[in-house]
């Protein structure tokens, strides 16, 4: 997510608190210039909060093979 203003390569300009997709190397030159921030959840987990696994056999998987209807 942004924290700040960016304008990309093509002169889009993309307001703070945008979600925005860029390549690997691009998102490392925005996280070292502060632009960016980690969303929460982004670096593992499927949990809401981002903390718990949430797909098969999870507790709250609700998809094939689930217990819960």
């Amino acid at each position: 997510m942004l924290q700040k203003e960016w304008t990309d390569g093509s002169g889009v300009t993309h307001l703070a608190g945008d979600s925005v997709d860029v390549d690997a190397a691009t998102l490392a030159a925005l996280q070292a210039q502060g632009i960016v921030s980690e969303q929460a959840g982004s670096g593992g987990g499927g949990g809401k909060d981002g903390s718990e696994w949430v797909g098969p056999g999870g507790t709250e998987w609700v998809g094939p093979g689930s217990t819960k209807p």
